[in-house]
This record gives structure tokens, sequence and C-alpha cells, in this order.
């Protein structure tokens, strides 16, 4: 938990510019060990082990309910149950025209589907923030190791410059 607060502290410093309390600025350790930490995750994983027996049932149910192979074995049943009630067993149908107990039933679908595909849906959601959260920290660090890299490279076109500048000097003093 303290390494937490102390890696929160120091993105702190880093994002407000602040400098050591000796006045020089931030040294090259505690940059090192913000960024020697994997910070992405796999939110797939993560959210996944978190999910209950129903959680994961409703998941199966609305990615079922909201494909190609459902819809056609709904119109199957559909038709199906129509030609028997309406040519085969016309005389003595279990449910005959208007088809009332089907349409209770296609109610009943319908009232069941709804609420477990808007449970997977608000999981789906879930899961969305959380990977912007996860994206955040990444960019974050990203920006982090970029800004340090240019002061490095803004440390190595001082020191060759310094560098021509003395080479310069020596070859006028040996002219």
């Amino acid at each position: 938990m303290s390494d937490k607060i102390n890696k929160e502290k120091l993105v702190k410093k880093i994002l407000d510019n602040d400098r050591d309390l000796d006045g020089s600025s931030i040294s090259e350790e505690l940059i090192h060990e913000l960024i020697s930490g994997k910070i992405s995750k796999n939110i797939n994983n993560v959210h996944d082990e978190n999910l209950t027996i129903g959680q994961k049932v409703a998941d199966k149910i609305a990615s079922f309910g909201g494909s190609w192979p459902f819809i056609i074995s709904f119109i199957t049943v559909l038709v199906v149950w129509i030609l028997i009630n309406a040519i085969l067993l016309a005389r003595k149908a279990f449910d005959p025209y208007p088809f009332i107990l089907l349409n209770l039933v296609l109610s009943c679908v319908a009232a069941i589907q709804a609420p477990v595909i808007m449970m997977s849906q608000n999981r789906e959601s879930e899961k969305d923030r959380l990977t912007a959260a996860n994206d955040y920290l990444v960019n974050l660090k990203s920006e982090i190791i970029i800004e340090d890299l240019h002061k490095k490279i803004d440390v190595l076109i001082k020191q060759q410059e310094e560098s021509a500048k003395n080479i310069e000097l020596l070859f006028k003093t040996k002219k």
C-alpha cells in the first residue's frame, strides 16, 4: 500500500515539475522506480475472474440472443408452431389461430431476455470503463517515459554541443 502511495506522490511530483529538496531535478532513480512496474492489464481476464455464475449465464444468453443462429432457430420454431396449429392439427389445435399461446410465449421470452441482455450490456460498460482507466494509466506512464527521454536527449545534445565547442577551441589553439 505504501509503495502505491509513494508512486502516486512521484507521479504528482513529476507532473507538477517539482524539484527535490536539494533543488535539483527529480532523480533518475525515482523515474526508474515509477516506470519499472507493469501498468497495463488484460481487462478481460481481470473482469472475467470476478463474474458470478449468474453473470456468466447472462452473458452466454445475451451472446446467443443476439446471434444469427438464435434468429434462425426462433423463426423456425415460429413457423413450425404455426404450421402444426394451422394445418396439421386444424380441428384439434392446442393453440388455434390467432395463436394466443404463442403470443404469451413470445411475450415471456421477451420479458426475460430483455433484462438479461441489459445486465450483460451493463457489465460490458463496466469493462469499457476499466479499459479506459487502464489506457489512461498506460498513457500517463508513456508520457512520463517520453518526457524523461526528451530530457536525456536534451542533455546529450548539450554535451555534444559543448564537446564540439571544446574540439573547435582545441584546433584553434593548435593553429
